[in-house]
Formats: structure tokens, sequence, C-alpha cells
């Protein structure tokens, strides 16, 4: 059965000339009831992450300032998310990294590798030479992370696993080529998108908006149910993560209040 689900959608026009700044004349943010079939639609978590604590791992903490506020998501807003997406018998899909300790022993992921494996075509690479190995170190040890952060972060990475468990029954995918294959096996062709973060691994990383797009699924988003990098410009703000809401409504698809998930698409 169809659903009417509300849903923001930004209205990137009309751009008025007139105006010293046009683009201050666009519509901006609108809400509107969308129809959402059930049956080609998945609910995903994306790599909500156990990252240890400030005290096990400073230096994680120290480059990844969202930590504490995508861990206050996963334990205030999650478990009763997950609860009513789990009884309301929509598709619940785990995205992982590759990186998680308990990934390869989930039945989730069991069954996944057992179907499609892992990449079968990794994309190719240009060959590198020596100032392109330079320049990857100082945009890493100067830019990225800092050189003093590397070895605590590598320790913190040994310890990161899903903080939201997969149960037995639920998929777990990890790559691109892994998620496309299960969403053609279950006729999924809209990705409802949770986890971490909108403007980083939501947008860029193996499964995320840009690369499902691509295989012309929809991709949108819950706004409680994510957060953004941000910089030392947007941390107060959270700048980066209004940004990123707006990017996936252009180009992914529609944003979606929790509550209007809740009451419009999970209620039988």
């Amino acid at each position: 059965m169809i659903k009417e689900v509300n849903a923001w959608l930004y209205r990137q026009h009309d751009a008025d000339l007139s105006l010293e700044v046009p683009g201050e004349g666009y519509a901006g943010w609108t809400q509107r009831k969308i129809p959402i079939d059930p049956t080609h639609t998945a609910i995903v978590v994306m790599h909500a992450w156990d990252v240890g604590t400030p005290e096990q791992f400073p230096a994680q903490y120290r480059v990844c300032e969202y930590i504490p506020r995508s861990t206050e998501i996963i334990k205030s807003r999650f478990p009763g998310f997950l609860e009513k997406v789990r009884a309301s018998g929509l598709p619940l899909i785990h995205v992982g990294s590759q990186t998680e300790t308990s990934l390869e022993s989930l039945p989730g992921y069991i069954r996944t590798k057992g179907k499609w494996g892992v990449d079968p075509q990794p994309l190719p690479r240009v060959d590198s030479d020596p100032v392109w190995e330079q320049l990857q170190a100082i945009r890493v040890d100067e830019g990225l992370y800092g050189k003093h952060n590397m070895e605590g972060i590598s320790a913190s990475r040994e310890h990161r696993d899903f903080a939201i468990m997969p149960k037995d029954n639920e998929d777990v995918v990890a790559t691109t080529h892994q998620l496309f294959q299960l969403c053609k096996e279950k006729g999924i062709n809209h990705l409802i998108y949770t986890g971490f973060c909108v403007n980083a691994c939501l947008t860029m990383s193996p499964c995320g908006m840009y690369d499902m797009s691509r295989h012309g699924v929809l991709c949108s988003i819950i706004r409680e149910l994510t957060t953004a990098v941000e910089n030392k410009e947007s941390a107060r703000t959270e700048n980066n993560k209004a940004y990123g809401l707006w990017a996936f409504s252009l180009w992914g698809g529609f944003v979606f209040d929790q509550a209007d998930i809740e009451t419009d698409l999970l209620k039988k």
C-alpha cells in the first residue's frame, strides 16, 4: 500500500536578478506529502560506530569533533526508532566500512559476501610518484588529522565496531557493489539514510549518496538521525549539517523528520 509521508524539499528557484544577491530570491525549504511505496523502500543505518571513549582514544576525539553528537543520537534516538522500524517490517540495512571488528562474523554480512563477494572490479588507479606521496602526506599529516594524532587514530580504528548491532536476520553490506546487488534483489529503489555523517561518509563513502544515486537509487535522509563533520567556523552553529541536508535534498532525494517517518511510514 502506497503511503503518504511528510517530506522536506528545497526549492532551488527562482533566483531574483533584481536583488543584490539573486539567490536570496529562492523559495527555499518547503514541506509536502510525497508517496512512498514500502515494498521498494529501506531504512539504512550507516557508520553508526562505537569508537571508544575520550579517555581511551583522545586522538580520535581531537580530530572528529562530531563524535559526542553522534554518540548522543545513537543512545537517545536510535533504540526507539529501530524498534519501530523492525516492528513495521520495512527492510533495515546496516552499512559498515570493512573496518568493524565484528563485521566478518555477522550472519547478515556472511550472507552478503556469500552471494556477491566484495568488489569484483575495484576502480583502476593512476600511478603514484614521490611528489604525489609527499602531497598525500602533507594533506593528512598537516591538514586532515595531524601527524601527532595518527598513532592514536590507528589504535581507535582497531577498536571500532557497530554501536547498533545488526540482528541475525538483517542485511549487512560494506561496499557499493554489495548494496546495489541487495537493492536489485529486493526491488529497493529508495534508501532512507541514518547515521554519520551527512556531509562525509553518507555522501562520499562506498554505499553513500553519490554512488547509489549513480545506480538510480533515490537517497533520502532523516534529519534527527544524523549529524555533520563541522569545522572551526561552523561548529557552534552546525552550518555544515544544514549544508549537508540541503545537498541531500537537491542531489539525493528528500529530508524527513523522524516523527513523520514514524507516524506516516512505520505505522501499520
